[in-house]
């Protein structure tokens, strides 16, 4: 809250004393619109204060208002991060975020502006993930259907329309890239939930159900059955490997909500949820309890070695780890000690707390503490207060667009 500034409407920083960059600072990734999550949080525990009110009719009218002028169409950021943060406050102003993502959608996709080395990306190169690209915009529309929003199926029907054209045939199923083989000169893949096949299926899955599309169904399915091929099972857990094929010099298995099992453990109950029963001969809730195997036994949240374990986030890091562990209603003592070791790593700073994450190879490794929803104390703040619920008995969680079906297992 004391990082909040005025001279821009309502915004916040990324760091203490630095800055955003403008087309950031509505986003829920590290812009204002995260911090209507961490309201919604605290709203499950306490009632706002007339201070944290003031906040969330601020983040209301601005996203209400860039939504009119944005072509940012993303997750993370965008027309899709708008429907999460307008809806999570209570604040009308999703159906005009539905309308504007048709208004610019194209036959192949939603155009992207930070493709822009052309090393590694052609002219006009679409993104298909769920972070930022057109599996995140099929998850907003069921998102936006589930709140009672007009024109969701158009909009859903577009976006799977676009996804089922760029399926790549997988020897076992199908597989979707981030960017298709058709635009970028790049030979790996990430295959996890942020910006691989993983989160396709989830949407999929969600929008197949959702829309009563058995053929959004089967392709989840065929996205799963290619995923289960890449991972590695070995400990009687389920990871895949950050990248495929892997690169040098890069840790292969990471374990948080983008790239890690954190993330991907959510495909399975979104399956569970389209009445799909198994994938590769085995049932869905086994692949969901593989995947928080793997996260019990990875070692986190211990920094092991320098480049292990150095972020306690939402994104990457601890928080994310422990928020969907309360989610799913498993591990809940492990991840009410991920709460334990999150709140000794805390740094005093002012009237409250930071968190610093550490990038080993720099000089000084401790960087700045991060402010927002994925990657700072927004973020951290929501899982101590949902970790401080369930410590008291009270197992509530709140459904997010990127969530809601994995709520209590």
């Amino acid at each position: 809250m004391d990082q909040v500034r005025y001279d821009d409407g309502w915004w916040i920083p990324e760091f203490p004393d630095g800055d955003l960059e403008l087309g950031l600072r509505d986003g829920m990734y590290a812009g204002i619109g995260g911090l209507a999550h961490v309201l919604a949080e605290i709203r499950l525990s306490r009632e706002w204060t007339a201070r944290e009110q003031e906040l969330a009719d601020a983040i209301a009218a601005r996203i209400q208002a860039s939504v009119r002028t944005t072509s940012d169409i993303t997750f993370f950021n965008g027309l899709v991060s708008a429907i999460s943060v307008l809806t999570a406050l209570g604040a009308p102003g999703a159906g005009e975020a539905v309308a504007r993502l048709l208004a610019l959608s194209t036959p192949d996709g939603w155009p992207q502006d930070f493709l822009t080395d052309p090393a590694r990306y052609l002219p006009g190169a679409r993104v298909h993930d769920v972070a930022v690209g057109s599996a995140g915009v099929l998850l907003g529309a069921v998102w936006a259907r589930r709140h009672g929003i007009e024109g969701v199926e158009e909009l859903a029907r577009v976006a799977a329309a676009v996804l089922l054209a760029e399926r790549e045939e997988a020897k076992a199923g199908a597989n979707w890239r981030w960017v298709p083989q058709r635009f970028t000169t790049n030979d790996w893949h990430s295959p996890n939930f942020s910006h691989g096949v993983a989160g396709v299926a989830a949407a999929f899955a969600l929008a197949g159900a959702e829309f009563a599309r058995p053929d959004f169904v089967e392709a989840a399915v065929d996205g799963a059955e290619h995923l289960v091929s890449l991972g590695d099972t070995s400990d009687g857990g389920f990871r895949v490997k950050t990248r495929v094929p892997g690169i040098e010099d890069v840790e292969p298995f990471s374990y948080g909500w983008c790239h890690g099992p954190t993330g991907t453990s959510l495909l399975w109950p979104a399956l569970r949820h389209a009445g799909v029963s198994e994938v590769a001969g085995v049932d869905v809730a086994d692949w969901h309890r593989r995947c928080l195997h793997s996260l019990r036994v990875s070692g986190l949240p211990e920094r092991k070695y320098p480049g292990f374990w150095d972020n306690d986030g939402r994104c990457c890091g601890t928080a994310g780890v422990g928020d969907v562990l309360l989610d799913s209603g498993q591990h809940t003592d492990f991840a009410l000690h991920l709460a334990d070791v999150v709140v000794e790593r805390a740094v005093p700073d002012g009237s409250g707390v930071c968190w610093r994450f550490v990038e080993h190879r720099n000089d000084d490794p401790l960087l700045p503490p991060g402010i927002g929803w994925m990657q700072g104390v927004a973020g951290i703040a929501g899982f101590l207060f949902h970790a401080g619920r369930v410590e008291q008995g009270d197992l509530r969680s709140v459904p997010r667009m990127d969530t809601w079906w994995a709520l209590g297992g």
